[in-house]
């Protein structure tokens, strides 16, 4: 059970740091949060998620 966790959270760990590398931060944009898209806010939901995984 312990290997299968570990497993989860080191895949989730690799997919965020491929996320940093590949989606956009908007936080460095200085994005407001009222004014994004969909799509804008689809990605830092997904972004949001993917951290959340690799941290718990």
């Amino acid at each position: 059970m312990y290997e299968l966790v570990n497993m989860k959270k080191s895949f989730f760990k690799m997919l965020a740091k491929l996320n940093k590398w590949l989606l956009p931060s908007y936080s460095k944009r200085n994005l407001d949060l009222s004014k994004a898209s969909k799509f804008q806010m689809a990605v830092i939901g997904w972004r949001y998620y993917v951290v959340r995984q690799a941290l718990d």
